[in-house]
């Protein structure tokens, strides 16, 4: 660990090359790997005070406010007690200390729970229980089922037949879909033989500890001989093991050195642009206190000990209440995002939750949205929407007027009491195609074979009728459980057969080849032979008629072979597939010649269903101007389906671009030729803006306006080329031209690059979201974190800023939450500012009559009292309570939130008006009520022009403009803002008569010296008209500014508070988005999410689970009892979890096959 505990590996020297021996620690701890044990967290007991200390002081104001206190702990030069800045200093420290100190207690309690999981450890021939923390480089462990890997391991023997084991890596990539490892042969002859396993001596030669999740090289020498190493052999910390009684596994790479460590990205010390704005502000504000330093010191009758003095007087144009009163609004705009009851997922029990409480105001400027797909965007299950079976489609549902209904949750479904075996969590709503499967039509029969039999999912049933199906990819797992429930039931597999149940009957049929799945030919076969002998080839293809619904579609076919014509097909397969040449296209060649000729039975519409309110989400922040990238793990087709079915791209986009060069000189031509499609005349010059950041000169890649919509889709091999330093900014350039932006197929450190270059070079705040672990890098990079508590665990949420369960909290998150915080953050400062410098600029003018001493123009206590009780209290009400519209009407309006993005409500010019205007107000608090004093007598003839009645008169005046002031920049009155307002007025009077009363001068005289002024003053008609001519001057220009604003160039707030003002009431909630499917002729609907040579595995027996219990047949045509039933099948809404879940199907119209010719065969 670095000493800031924010590097996730330190190393001494560069590691080329990792050796270590089995069983063997003496020799693994002379190379001094790191150990099991990980630090997330930031400080420890030592370290927390100085670098906390330091962190803070990275705040320009809390130095400057530190440099204050040293002038004022100063006698010589001092008028002010040093106490009035160290306490309100100490406090602003402490408490943001406390915070930081509570976030990373969280950190080390989380870390804590890793580090003391315990896992059995092979040390000195036996199995002992040890901590994750003390596992080491080259130990042996044993884990068992559903225990999450310990440390990166080469797999050496497992419980399974061939040594395979079934891991989940969901905190890897995202993907709950199971994988299947394999450990060489002669470390699986090992078993789990406890001696054998102790005497094991193999030493390893590997790769250095490094990020990339898809690849591993190495040799293991043992015996004499070498054996090749693979990512096939290594289980990953991080990933789950499934379905395997034990297995055992040598440590490769331990705690920060594993592959997930690696990945998981840096956490950084986030500020909103509003502190970093301020930092830059309170500079200029020190730099001009400066100037006045040296303008004093230069006056001939001013003596040089005058000038320190007067610089501390001058201090309150940035006071310490200012960072004080900013962590309290914080603070509860943090409560309100906790307690925000439309943010709560009620089925989860989730509500969401502000994990930090310094970011808020930066969600109302955020431009760009980085998201993860599954689990994000999508729920990770897949239903059996509809099908087509010989040209009719199934799965609409129709009243007795052939009017289509939409299907709801309260919609009837099918009874399949009729099967014993059926998976009471299927749902479905079309009773015809129940109705044709019990009439034996033999298309509907054929249809739902091939489905049983054209897979290479997996079924485990140890109990009798308890089938639990493990698929490589969930829809398969959707296909396979839709068969099941409509009698033709998958009960077991071995290399050479299938066993399936057809409406009650079983039935095995011989498995004679696997033409397995590939990117080039997006379709699998397999060839069977029936019971009663005959030969036929079922295959899955891709199709795009339901695709244009968001559906991820198929289209099955077979045809009957000859077997004279398979014999000769089959002998060129074995001699294709044991060629070391040119394997790959030989076989492709056959599957092609043989996959001709084939009789269509149907179609398939598989939903990847998406998290309710996930298109309006998109659609709404859209229409916000915030950009939406999706980083995902998953393959192109999948992707950019998805990307069609929640309106990140739509069909209406000019062009979807696709990118997937495998060199870099393709990758760059390629994105030159997107940019020059979206902008013919594009120059390569003035892409740039100079920004200078406190002294930094940035590059700032300027948006560059295209006509039309246009979208991006990148794979993960052409974004490494795109994101190295030569071609970033041509990707970057180009993406930013696209409305929308998809990269497939990214690690999660890619997801965090692509991340860093926006903003890099973007003057934009960015958001990412993510559930899984796969996520925590990317969301550690942005400036917002915000974390899903969905299936994939709770590292993302752990590592966010924000989280809930649900996207389409998002839009609630930003629109209302964010913009509201923004802008009470905005006016909060704009209002601040402006009362402080109004405050100190009368001290100013006033240094002109006093000769710049440290004489003050107000009453001391008036000064200590100004911002901690008579104004703090208003302007905490409207920077809590305030509001420009509603959250119906904010909704109503995305619009409203691009100000924010563009820095429109507090920037460098903003604060320089607001200068300007304190500049103007001070000049008639101080001259006006200076002028109406000199002379003047009071009623009784007595004079009232004393420097005790000028104070008076001046804070009072001062007092009035500044709460006026507020009540113009309030756009919504509560009872709490009133009270405030005017009970802080009350409070100054009965503080003033207090303070400036007998008894007080009694006890305290030099403390309380304005004895009798209140009530010798105010009782003056003049006084109070001096007060009514101040405010008035004050507010005037204010007051015609904002007229003549509203009249000629009206913004879109003005112009949404107009329609407010002219609904009178609150309007109705927003019609209901009627959803609208449009087909798609530009994408694959391919429905296979799972990768190549699951077939050769599945034929060559490495595939296989235990033999099944003995079954029966499981039908009944009387209904069937389901009394100590737990079914475990996944239904047609398949969830990797097993999950119950509701099948919502939309809204679709009527289609058929009419590209395909549909063969009746009497034979089926």
């Amino acid at each position: 660990m670095s000493f800031f505990g924010m590097d996730c590996v330190r190393k001494k020297e560069r590691e080329l090359e990792r050796k270590l021996r089995a069983n063997d620690r003496e020799y693994n701890l002379s190379f001094k790997y790191a150990t099991n044990a990980i630090k997330t967290s930031k400080y420890n007991f030592f370290t927390f005070l100085p670098l906390n200390l330091f962190e803070q002081f990275q705040r320009i104001a809390n130095a400057y406010f530190m440099f204050l206190l040293v002038l004022q702990v100063i006698p010589q030069i001092s008028s002010l007690s040093w106490f009035t800045t160290v306490v309100p200093l100490v406090l602003v420290l402490s408490v943001t200390a406390a915070k930081d100190a509570t976030d990373d207690i969280n950190r080390h309690r989380s870390d804590n729970q890793v580090n003391n999981r315990k896992a059995e450890v092979l040390i000195d021939r036996k199995l002992r229980s040890e901590k994750w923390m003390n596992v080491q480089v080259g130990d042996i462990i044993k884990l068992e089922n559903n225990q999450f890997v310990t440390a990166d391991l080469l797999l050496l023997s497992s419980s399974e037949p061939l040594n395979l084991v079934y891991i989940e890596t969901a905190e890897l990539d995202g993907e709950t879909n199971l994988k299947v490892k394999q450990a060489l042969t002669v470390t699986g002859d090992l078993g789990d033989d406890i001696e054998k396993l102790a005497d094991f001596n193999g030493e390893v030669r590997c790769e250095p500890p490094n990020n990339r999740l898809d690849r591993f090289t190495g040799t293991l020498t043992y015996a004499g001989q070498k054996y090749p190493l693979d990512n096939e052999k290594i289980l990953l910390r991080g990933c789950t093991l499934r379905n395997t009684e034990w297995c055992f596994g040598l440590v490769l790479f331990g705690g920060p050195e594993t592959k997930l460590m690696q990945n998981c990205g840096k956490s950084t010390f986030k500020r909103t642009s509003i502190d970093r704005l301020m930092n830059v502000l309170v500079l200029c504000i020190f730099g001009f206190l400066a100037i006045m330093y040296k303008m004093a010191t230069k006056l001939p009758s001013l003596p040089s000990s005058h000038s320190g003095p007067y610089v501390i007087i001058l201090n309150t144009v940035v006071p310490i209440s200012l960072y004080v009163s900013v962590e309290i609004i914080r603070l509860g705009n943090s409560f309100y995002i906790d307690w925000d009851r439309k943010m709560y997922y009620a089925r989860n029990d989730t509500p969401a939750e502000a994990r930090t409480t310094t970011l808020n105001e930066e969600l109302g400027q955020i431009k760009y949205v980085f998201s993860d797909k599954t689990g994000t965007l999508t729920q990770n299950i897949m239903t059996f929407n509809k099908c087509s079976i010989n040209g009719k489609s199934y799965g609409e549902v129709y009243d007795y007027t052939g009017q289509r209904l939409e299907i709801t949750e309260h919609t009837d479904t099918v009874d399949f009491s009729f099967n014993q075996l059926a998976d009471p969590r299927f749902v479905f709503h079309d009773h015809a195609l129940v109705e044709a499967v019990k009439l034996e039509n033999p298309e509907v029969h054929a249809f739902f074979r091939l489905l049983a039999l054209c897979h290479t999912v997996m079924a485990e049933e140890k109990k009798e009728g308890e089938i639990f199906y493990q698929a490589q990819s969930p829809d398969e797992g959707a296909l396979v459980t839709a068969a099941r429930n409509f009698g033709f039931v998958f009960r077991s597999r071995t290399p050479d057969s299938v066993s399936i149940m057809e409406m009650g009957k079983q039935c095995s049929y011989e498995l004679l080849a696997i033409l397995d799945f590939n990117n080039v030919r997006k379709r699998m076969s397999v060839i069977v032979r029936s019971p009663e002998g005959k030969l036929s080839l079922y295959c899955k293809d891709h199709l795009n008629e339901f695709a244009g619904e968001g559906l991820r579609t198929l289209v099955l076919a077979y045809k009957d072979l000859d077997e004279e014509y398979f014999n000769q097909w089959q002998q060129r397969h074995h001699e294709a597939s044991t060629d070391l040449d040119d394997r790959e296209s030989k076989l492709d060649q056959l599957y092609e010649e043989i996959e001709k000729d084939l009789l269509l039975l149907g179609a398939t519409a598989i939903e990847d269903k998406l998290q309710d309110g996930v298109p309006q989400t998109i659609e709404q922040l859209s229409k916000a101007d915030i950009k939406i990238w999706v980083l995902t793990g998953d393959k192109q087709e999948t992707a950019e389906n998805i990307g069609y079915s929640c309106n990140l791209l739509q069909e209406e986009m000019n062009e979807v671009f696709i990118v997937s060069g495998n060199s870099p000189e393709d990758v760059r031509q390629e994105l030159r030729n997107a940019r020059t499609s979206m902008k013919p005349d594009a120059v390569e010059d003035s892409v740039f803006l100079p920004e200078r950041t406190l002294g930094k000169s940035v590059k700032v890649l300027t948006d560059e306006v295209v006509n039309g919509e246009y979208g991006l889709v990148i794979n993960g091999h052409s974004l490494a080329y795109a994101l190295e330093h030569s071609m970033e900014l041509e990707f970057l350039r180009t993406a930013c031209m696209c409305k929308a932006v998809i990269c497939c197929r990214v690690t999660p450190l890619q997801k965090a690059q692509v991340v860093q270059l926006v903003k890099k070079y973007k003057q934009a705040v960015t958001l990412a979201i993510g559930d899984g672990a796969n996520d925590v890098s990317m969301i550690k990079a942005a400036h917002i974190g915000v974390g899903i508590s969905g299936q994939e665990g709770m590292q993302a949420v752990l590592s966010s800023d924000y989280s809930f369960a649900q996207f389409r909290f998002l839009q609630r998150l930003l629109l209302v939450h964010g913009r509201w915080s923004y802008l009470r953050m905005c006016k909060f400062l704009r209002y601040f500012f402006y009362k402080n410098f109004t405050f100190t600029f009368v001290h100013f003018w006033y240094a002109f009559f006093c000769g710049f001493s440290a004489q003050t123009v107000y009453d001391e206590w008036f000064i200590t009292l100004y911002n901690l009780m008579y104004t703090a209290l208003p302007v905490l009400g409207m920077s809590l309570f305030d509001q420009d519209v509603n959250d119906v009407w904010s909704f109503q309006h995305p619009q409203l939130y691009v100000p924010g993005q563009l820095n429109l409500y507090f920037s460098k010019k903003a604060f320089f008006k607001c200068a300007l205007h304190s500049v103007y107000s001070s000049l008639v608090l101080f001259f006006i009520p200076y002028l109406a004093m000199c002379n003047t007598v009071r009623d009784d003839g007595k004079d009232v022009a004393d420097y005790q009645s000028f104070a008076l008169l001046t804070q009072t005046c001062l007092l009035f403009a500044v709460s006026i002031q507020l009540s113009f920049e309030m756009t919504y009155w509560t009872a709490v803002n009133t009270f405030f307002v005017l009970g802080s007025l009350a409070m100054y009077f009965a503080v003033t008569f207090t303070m400036y009363s007998n008894g007080m001068f009694l006890m305290l005289p030099s403390a309380f010296p304005f004895i009798g002024a209140a009530r010798n003053s105010l009782n003056q008609p003049n006084v109070w008209l001096t007060i009514l001519l101040t405010s008035i001057l004050c507010v005037l220009p204010v007051v015609t500014y904002r007229f003549l604003l509203i009249q000629l160039c009206p913004t879109i707030n003005d112009k949404v508070m107009f329609k407010v003002r002219q609904a009178k009431a609150t309007p109705p909630p927003p019609t209901r988005r009627t959803r609208i499917r449009r087909t798609s002729s530009r994408r694959s609907g391919y429905a296979f999410s799972h990768a190549q040579g699951y077939g050769d595995l599945v034929t060559s027996g490495r595939f296989l689970r235990r033999p099944a219990v003995s079954r029966s047949s499981g039908f009944t045509h009387i209904g069937r009892t389901t009394t100590g039933f737990s079914p475990m099948g996944r239904s047609a809404g398949y969830s990797p979890t097993g999950r119950l879940q509701n099948a919502k199907v939309p809204d679709v119209e009527v289609t058929s096959l009419q590209m395909y010719r549909t063969i009746k065969d009497p034979a089926l």
